[in-house]
């Protein structure tokens, strides 16, 4: 069976890979990646969620977030919910199937409890993170953002428990040599599954000097220190591959590469020429950088694949890839066998996504409105053959060009320094024929009703499988100071382990912020 290596980037447009950027005015540099792509699979019609734990919560479950509760907003910090534990996560599977399973970096699947930590979900190995972002050289994080009510460090082992003796060590960096670490750990007789979820290039905007020197000519402060993060992402995936060389694992891996959601414009980012950014059902939100690499793929050649794909689709594909028989009682999943659709360039077997359905996000622009059965004040979208549908408040609607570059050939729309944008919307409906107009600039749901409607009747569908949402309030008793320190379970958490937890995070602590 082959090694699975999945790279997931934290927050990468678009427009932040090498090949797009050559493309489309912007001067990411990512040449490791770049040569990836280039002897592999690109996938150029691939789909993932607008924020964080929804796309990772797809990628383990294969399953909507509308089946798994976790519709609206990513799991913060002190909020007491996680991940449904009655789903078999992709860990477990491979790890049934005879898989070593390791994970590196962020969690962001909640932790409130001991059973939805990491290595008690499927990875025998974790090392990283369990929120959604730190500092990436302290590893501090303070929640929520606005009162800095809690603070604390984020950073457990799940062999040593919470540490924080990385100080100072750039977080790329040190992701990548613990998951090289874990490399040399791994018998080489048992297929290996790596998960690496890097928190590149996720802010807070932080970059080593040394990977800032080639981007002196870009002007804009937090673009030209994202361009360094990217490079500074490129380059360590470029030591992980060496490393597996130098082992003896490459040939017989399967490289996976893929950004968990679009770009944040405005932490550096950038989706042009697609519309939207992170955080929004626009094209710029959930259109993602992906690919695939690997001799198991048995290509005749590099393929530049536009297949419809979603990022639910990885956990059946990667049972089909390494002919893993599912286990008794695994969740029914939304997500497609797309094991051939990649290697052998197949029609996909998916004509459809539901991008979300979020009840929770409600922005009456013309008021509260029923269409087929559904309410179009509900932030809704998806995509059926060549159409898409949006309802609701789409948040901020602009294209937004590359800091670095002068563009002016949007038509009809309003330019105000590097954005382009329409006027605010006066319709819960907006419909695009987005196989034909993938930058979303010409709205068609007046032309169109009947497709509306067709639509509408879809999300209505959807809409009645779809869980009760859980977004309970933080809890004060998640508190870092009543923990060591440290951000770590809170609930159900027995004396003695919460003792065992304390004098490991004491052991392993430094005194630096």
């Amino acid at each position: 069976r082959p090694h699975i290596v999945f790279v997931l980037a934290d927050d990468f447009g678009y427009n932040d890979i090498g090949y797009h950027a050559r493309e489309h005015c912007s001067q990411m540099y990512t040449p490791f990646l770049d040569s990836l792509a280039a002897k592999g699979v690109k996938l150029e019609n691939y789909y993932v969620q607008p924020i964080c734990s929804p796309t990772r919560g797809q990628l383990l479950t294969g399953r909507y977030q509308i089946h798994t509760g976790l519709a609206h907003g990513i799991i913060k910090a002190a909020q007491p919910y996680g991940l449904p534990l009655d789903n078999i996560l992709l860990s477990q599977q491979l790890r049934k199937c005879g898989y070593k399973t390791n994970m590196v970096g962020k969690w962001h699947l909640g932790f409130f409890r001991e059973e939805y930590l990491p290595w008690n979900r499927g990875f025998q190995n974790f090392f990283g993170f369990l929120n959604g972002g730190v500092n990436h050289y302290t590893r501090y994080h303070c929640e929520p953002k606005k009162t800095r009510r809690f603070c604390g460090y984020d950073m457990i082992d799940s062999r040593h428990g919470p540490i924080n003796s990385t100080y100072g060590e750039y977080s790329t960096n040190l992701f990548v040599r613990k998951a090289k670490e874990m490399i040399d750990r791994h018998n080489k007789a048992k297929p290996m599954f790596l998960y690496l979820s890097l928190q590149a290039v996720h802010g807070p905007l932080q970059v080593p000097n040394q990977y800032l020197k080639r981007f002196k000519h870009i002007k804009d402060r937090n673009r030209k220190i994202y361009a360094g993060m990217v490079y500074a992402m490129d380059r360590g995936i470029r030591q992980l591959v060496k490393h597996l060389k130098r082992v003896r694992m490459w040939k017989d891996t399967i490289f996976i590469f893929s950004t968990d959601n679009g770009g944040q414009t405005t932490r550096g980012g950038n989706n042009w020429p697609l519309r939207g950014k992170k955080g929004t059902l626009w094209e710029g939100g959930i259109r993602a950088v992906g690919f695939v690499h690997g001799k198991p793929l048995q290509l005749n050649g590099p393929m530049v694949n536009h297949e419809l794909l979603h990022v639910s689709d990885w956990y059946p594909t990667i049972m089909s890839a390494t002919q893993c028989p599912l286990m008794v009682g695994t969740q029914n999943v939304d997500g497609y066998d797309q094991w051939d659709t990649i290697r052998k360039n197949k029609i996909s077997k998916r004509t459809e996504i539901l991008h979300n359905i979020d009840p929770l996000h409600k922005k009456l622009t013309i008021g509260s409105e029923y269409r087929e059965g559904f309410d179009v004040s509900v932030r809704a979208a998806i995509r059926s053959g060549g159409w898409k549908l949006l309802t609701g408040y789409t948040g901020m609607n602009a294209w937004v060009v590359p800091p670095e570059c002068k563009v002016t050939n949007i038509t009809d729309g309003q330019v105000t320094d590097d954005f382009y944008t329409y006027p605010n919307s006066t319709t819960n409906i907006r419909l695009f024929k987005i196989s034909e107009d993938p930058y979303e600039r010409r709205e068609l749901s007046q032309q169109y009703p009947e497709v509306v409607n067709l639509l509408l009747a879809r999300l209505k569908e959807y809409n009645t499988s779809s869980l009760p949402v859980s977004y309970p309030r933080n809890d004060k008793k998640a508190d870092p100071q009543l923990h060591g320190g440290f951000w770590l379970p809170w609930r159900g958490v027995g004396k003695k382990y919460k003792k065992k937890l304390q004098r490991k995070a004491h052991r392993h602590r430094n005194v630096n912020k």
